[in-house]
């Protein structure tokens, strides 16, 4: 599991730095949940998913690289729950811990939820 994992956070990488929403919206469930402070977003259609990463490139100006830091917390045959701290250039800005669901279109992210870095 720990190298699926990894080769998944890869891809999401890779996707963020070729700043490119269509891989992204595959990498998301539908549905999906965002589960912010105060505030859940049901992803509802993988176009939400990609017009919101589209138009929000502008948060990674100037990253050229993305590194994931993973801890498996909790697995099943069909799910696994991921914590994952991003470094972008070095330094460590943003924490999630993501729900990772196996199903027909292969390992996608079914929940995140934002914790502090």
């Amino acid at each position: 599991m720990e190298q699926l994992v990894h080769e998944f956070f890869t891809r999401y990488a890779r996707a963020l730095l070729d700043r490119d929403a269509d891989v992204i919206a595959d990498i998301y469930a539908v549905p999906a949940l965002i589960a912010f402070p105060g505030q859940s977003i049901a992803v509802s259609d993988k176009v939400q998913t990609r017009d919101f990463f589209a138009s929000n490139w502008s948060g990674y100006d100037g990253i050229t690289e993305a590194e994931p830091r993973l801890t498996i917390i909790a697995q099943t045959d069909h799910s696994v729950w991921v914590d994952v701290t991003w470094s972008y250039t070095g330094e460590a800005q943003e924490r999630y811990v993501y729900q990772l669901l196996n199903g027909p279109a292969g390992w996608q992210i079914g929940v995140l939820t934002p914790l502090t870095p």
